[in-house]
Formats: structure tokens, C-alpha cells, sequence
């Protein structure tokens, strides 16, 4: 057993050597492919963060003064659910659930996060209104609401909400649609990269063969080869990822906190998810070229 291991990673290797230069394209592509997919990731959950307080139909928030009474508290959710005309629903966030959202949404602000302690922080309403497309009537909600015992601000939707909604159905997915492409042509150059070698290679596979070799045991060096190709892609694209959030990171860190962007950092460890998706994704793109080259030209 352990001598056909031996002999599958010493094939591998040689294989490896004899097409430097498929090999190296086929890293690369994929590198390059799985890079643009894991930044689409993060990109989209850079765009969550950012708009994550006016998700799920929310769309405003109803601030409650900071050491609120359970019956104030009461007393203005009593208040909202009778404007049962133009709210349709109403939730909660208590000074916790605030405070960790506070924590996420200001991730790359420290002096905000100075600020915003448990001690001080307030509870909110989350309200989902009747007629969300009407720009009149969430303001005369607000005013409404704004008048309020113990509510101490009341945000909606502004234009700089509008415009990232519009950039993230719009640069999302078109970066997406590239990496995608550029996986298939990686699944393509892995794929031409085993035909390549086993072109090479056939006189020997045909002694193999002759010897009583079975085709499994012929193929797995092959397959072998691909799929290391692929999760040294993913590997260089979890680099890659890393790094450019790592410097994406800083650079909104630097920004004043009027500027707006402080939730487009992600943190929370959802980059080293990434990162495990690329890797697993570039494994699954060299298991299917190389799978499918080393059975389709088995017999050459």
C-alpha cells in the first residue's frame, strides 16, 4: 500500500515537471479566478454590513433612550403597533443586540466603538412600513414617530443607501459572472495539462496496461496532478484574499467617521471562510479537469 502511494506521488511529481508551463498557466488562471471569486464574497458581505441596518424590509430605526424602563419601552411599542396604517410590523433590539451591532457595523472605526459602550449605547425599534416606496410617507412616519416619549433619533433611507444597494446588484454579481468564467477556462487548461502528459506518457501506459495495470491505478497519479494544481490556486487565492482585506482594512480604518464606509470592512472571521471556500472550490476545479481528461484519454 505504502509503495503505490510512493509510486502515485513520485508519478504526480514527474508529470508535474515534464509541462512546467501548462502547469504554471493552470495555477495561475486559477489563482487569478478564485482570487476575483473570494473578493466577490467579501465584497457582497462588505455591501451587508453597510446596509445591514435597513435589511429585511427594515426601514427605520427608532432609538430608545439608554436605560428605558421595560414600561416606557412597552409604552412606545404600544405607540408604534397603533399606526397600524402605515407600520406593518415592529421589532425590538434591546441594548445588547445594539451593542453587538455596533460591533460588527463598526469594525474598522475604534473611536466609534470607543464611544458606543454598553453603558451608554441605546435599545431600538426596528420598523418595516406599509408603503416603503413612498418617500412622503416615510416622512411623515418619522415625524411622527420622532415625537415619541424617550425616542431619541429615528434614521430611514437616505440617497448614500440607494446608491450602495445599486453598486452591490450591480458590481457583485458582474464580478462573479468573470470569476466564473475564468474557473472554466482554469477547468479547461488543468484538463488540456492531463491530456498533455498522458499524450506524453502513452507508450508507458500502454506497458502498464500490458502488465496488468487497472485503470484506476493508472489514472490516480493523473488526477492526483490536477487536483494539487487546483488547491495550489485556492492557496495563492486565500493569499491573495487575505491581503487585499488585510490592506482594505486599513485604508477604511484612516477614513473619518463622517465618510460613511466604516461597515464596509469585514471581519468576524468570515475572510478565513473564504479563504476555505476558494481552497475547496479550487480542489473541486481540479478534480473535475483532470477527473475527466484522465478518462476520456486513457487510451491514447
Amino acid at each position: 500500500m505504502i509503495s503505490r502511494i510512493r509510486y502515485m506521488f513520485r508519478e504526480m511529481w514527474a508529470s508535474l515537471s515534464r509541462n512546467l508551463t501548462l502547469t504554471a498557466a493552470a495555477i495561475i488562471t486559477s489563482t487569478i479566478s478564485l482570487l476575483l471569486f473570494g473578493l466577490t464574497l467579501l465584497m457582497q458581505r462588505g455591501f451587508d454590513n453597510q446596509l445591514s441596518l435597513w435589511t429585511g424590509d427594515v426601514e427605520m430605526i427608532v432609538y430608545v433612550k439608554h436605560g428605558a424602563t421595560p414600561e416606557e419601552v412597552q409604552l412606545i411599542r404600544g405607540q408604534l403597533e397603533a399606526q397600524d396604517t402605515v407600520i406593518e410590523s415592529v421589532s425590538y433590539c434591546d441594548e445588547a443586540c445594539t451593542f453587538a451591532d455596533a460591533q460588527r457595523l463598526f469594525a474598522a472605526d475604534p473611536e466609534a466603538l470607543k464611544v458606543l459602550t454598553i453603558d451608554i449605547i441605546p435599545s431600538a425599534f426596528k420598523i418595516k412600513p406599509v408603503d416603503r416606496d413612498s418617500g412622503s410617507a416615510l416622512t411623515s412616519l418619522k415625524e411622527i414617530v420622532g415625537t415619541l416619549p424617550n425616542v431619541v433619533d429615528v434614521r430611514t433611507p437616505d440617497e448614500q443607501v440607494e446608491v450602495l444597494s445599486k453598486l452591490r446588484g450591480t458590481l457583485a454579481p458582474l464580478i462573479l459572472i468573470i470569476s466564473l468564467i475564468l474557473l472554466a477556462g482554469s477547468v479547461l487548461l488543468i484538463w488540456n495539462t492531463i491530456r498533455t502528459a498522458m499524450f506524453a506518457r502513452r507508450r508507458e501506459i500502454e506497458v502498464m496496461k500490458l502488465v496488468g495495470a487497472t485503470n484506476w491505478f493508472i489514472r490516480l497519479p493523473f488526477m492526483l496532478e490536477g487536483l494539487v494544481q487546483g488547491i495550489v490556486g485556492g492557496l495563492m487565492g486565500s493569499v491573495g484574499v487575505l491581503w487585499l482585506n488585510s490592506t482594505w482594512t486599513g485604508a477604511m480604518e484612516e477614513l473619518p467617521g463622517t465618510a460613511g464606509l466604516k461597515g464596509m470592512v469585514v471581519t468576524d472571521g468570515f475572510p478565513l471562510w473564504v479563504c476555505a471556500t476558494i481552497v475547496a472550490l479550487g480542489a473541486l476545479v481540479g478534480a473535475i479537469g483532470s477527473g475527466t481528461a484522465a478518462t476520456k484519454f486513457l487510451d491514447v
